[in-house]
């Protein structure tokens, strides 16, 4: 497991950031606080609050190079 900082300040890069991590089996939490909301949830993704930066915490072994190069335009 790794854990990047994220941000994700506008509906649209919400939208294409879940859209990106779909494209992976492995599960991605985003955590802010005390709430831990699965990453692919655009639904659970709005009910945090995006005016800061949020820890992603990404599920994965291997591909992980692969996942860093798809998530690069939300790293902050």
């Amino acid at each position: 497991m790794k854990t990047v900082q994220i941000s994700l300040n506008s509906i649209d890069k919400v939208k294409s950031f879940v859209n990106a991590i779909t494209q992976f089996e492995y599960d991605f939490d985003l955590i802010s606080g005390r709430y831990v909301i699965d990453a692919k949830s655009i639904m659970g993704i709005f009910s945090l609050d995006l005016s800061k930066p949020i820890d992603l915490a990404i599920h994965a072994e291997d591909e992980m190079d692969k996942i860093m190069d798809v998530l690069a335009p939300y790293l902050v």
